[in-house]
C-alpha cells in the first residue's frame, strides 16, 4: 500500500462495502466489470488532491474557498454512488438517445366505412331496404369484389346480433355454404362458417375467412372478410369462380349464438351471382314492396279516379 492510500481515512472503506451490499441487495444483474469502474470513479474523485480544497490557492474544485460555506450549500452532491449508478442505469434503458421516452406502439386502426360510391364499379353489391339507402341505413347490405386469389365481402344489417351471406344451388335453404358475422356478448364480431342442414345452421370449425374485421355501431353489425376463390373439394365450402344462388339473413343473437333470422322470407337473389361481374342491385324491402307492385299502383288509381269524380 502506498503513502496517498494509506492516508484515506477508514470510513471510505465502509461507504464502499455499504454501495455493494446495496448493489447486490438490489439484484441489478450489470457485469461485475461494470460496477467496478463506476465505484471506483465516485470515490477516486472524493479522495483526489484536486477535491478536498488543498489545490492551488487553497480552492476546490469549482474555484471556491475552503471556508466558503454558502457555495458549498449551493452546489448540489450525490449522497452515495448507488443513487448516481441507478439515475444512469434508467437513463440508457428507458430513454432514446436524445433524451426522450422510447416511442410506444402505434394505435389499431379503426374500421374503414364500406364505401357504396364503388357498388357497380370496382365490386358487386346487393341493398335491401329504403330505395337509396346505403351500407349504413339498408335492412341489409352486402358487397364483393375480388384482390387476387381472394374474394372480399363486406356485411352489413340493421340489428345487434348477427348477419350472413349464403351460396346455394337454389333459392332455399338447406345444403348451403354460410359466411356470418356474429356479435357476442364481449361486443366483439366474430366471422363464423356455417353449414344449413334443412333449416338449421350447424358451425364448422373448417373456417376459410382471413383478414377478419368487425364492428358493432349504432344498432348495426358490420364486417369485412377475405375467403379464397378456389377451395378443395369440399361439402360445406363451395368454390365461388362458380356462380350461385345468395340467400341474405340476419337477426339476434344469444351469448354469441346465432338464433332465427328476422323475417319469415329472407331475401335471395333473383339469378345466380358471379364474382367475375360488378352489379348493383336493390331489392325493396317488404315495406315498400307492396306500393311497388303493379297490382297496388293501378289499385291506387283507381280508388283516386273515384275520389275525384265522385259518386253519381
Amino acid at each position: 500500500m502506498n503513502e496517498w492510500q494509506s492516508k484515506q481515512p477508514e470510513e471510505n472503506y465502509t461507504q464502499q462495502e455499504r454501495v455493494w451490499e446495496s448493489l447486490e441487495s438490489h439484484s441489478l444483474g450489470q457485469p461485475r466489470p461494470l460496477l467496478l469502474l463506476l465505484l471506483a470513479g465516485p470515490a477516486a474523485c472524493a479522495a483526489s488532491p484536486a477535491d478536498d480544497g488543498t489545490g492551488p490557492g487553497g480552492r476546490g474544485p469549482r474555484g471556491r474557498a475552503r471556508g466558503d460555506s454558502s457555495a458549498d450549500e449551493t452546489v448540489p452532491r450525490h449522497d452515495s454512488s448507488y443513487g448516481t449508478f441507478a439515475g444512469e442505469f434508467y437513463d440508457l434503458r428507458y430513454l432514446s438517445e436524445e433524451g426522450y421516452p422510447f416511442p410506444t406502439a402505434p394505435p389499431v386502426d379503426p374500421f374503414a366505412k364500406i364505401k357504396v360510391d364503388d357498388c357497380g364499379k370496382t365490386k358487386g353489391c346487393f341493398r335491401y331496404g329504403k330505395p337509396g339507402c346505403n351500407a349504413e341505413t339498408c335492412d341489409y347490405f352486402l358487397s364483393y369484389r375480388m384482390i387476387g386469389a381472394d374474394v372480399e365481402f363486406e356485411l352489413s344489417a340493421d340489428t345487434d346480433g348477427w348477419v350472413a351471406v349464403g351460396f346455394s344451388s337454389d333459392k332455399k335453404m338447406g345444403g348451403d355454404d354460410v359466411m356470418a358475422c356474429v356479435h357476442d356478448d364481449n361486443g366483439r364480431v366474430r366471422i363464423q362458417h356455417f353449414y344449413n342442414v334443412g333449416q338449421w345452421a350447424k358451425e364448422i370449425q373448417r373456417n376459410p375467412a382471413r383478414d377478419e374485421e368487425g364492428v358493432f355501431e349504432n344498432n348495426r353489425v358490420t364486417c369485412r372478410f377475405k375467403r379464397p376463390v378456389n377451395v378443395p373439394r369440399d361439402e360445406t365450402i363451395v368454390d365461388l369462380h362458380l356462380s350461385w344462388y345468395y340467400l341474405f339473413a340476419w337477426g339476434p343473437a344469444i351469448q354469441g349464438s346465432i338464433t332465427r333470422h328476422d323475417i319469415d322470407s329472407p331475401p335471395t337473389s333473383e339469378r345466380v351471382v358471379s364474382i367475375y361481374k360488378y352489379e348493383d342491385i336493390f331489392m325493396p324491402s317488404a315495406a315498400y314492396q307492396t306500393f311497388s307492385s303493379p297490382f297496388c299502383l293501378l289499385l291506387i288509381v283507381a280508388l283516386t279516379f273515384y275520389l275525384l269524380m265522385g259518386t253519381p
